[in-house]
């Protein structure tokens, strides 16, 4: 039989409250839907890692051929400003 560790994890008051909510709609434990979401963020992370490489990729080619000038370290640079804005949006709308 395969061993279970417990772990404890923090959740923002309004993200704990759609956890119950659904877990309670779904007749399910908060522990089966949070295993469940992280089954579904592994298995599709490597999709994820390939979509952002391809739409940053995407990115930079059009960047790169509106200004055959600007050096390719500003070039990064922007792209590395647009990312991290983009992760503290994410951060935000989970809280």
């Amino acid at each position: 039989m395969e061993k279970r560790k417990l772990i404890t994890i923090s959740l923002p008051p309004r993200l704990h409250k759609e956890a119950e909510r659904i877990a309670e709609r779904e007749n399910r434990t908060k522990s089966e839907l949070l295993r469940e979401a992280l089954r579904l963020y592994i298995d599709t992370s490597e999709v994820r890692r390939k979509t952002t490489r391809e739409r940053l990729s995407a990115l930079i080619d059009r960047f790169q051929a509106r200004t055959q000038d600007v050096p390719a370290r500003d070039i990064r640079k922007v792209v590395r400003d647009a990312v991290a804005a983009a992760r503290g949006a994410k951060k935000r709308a989970i809280a």
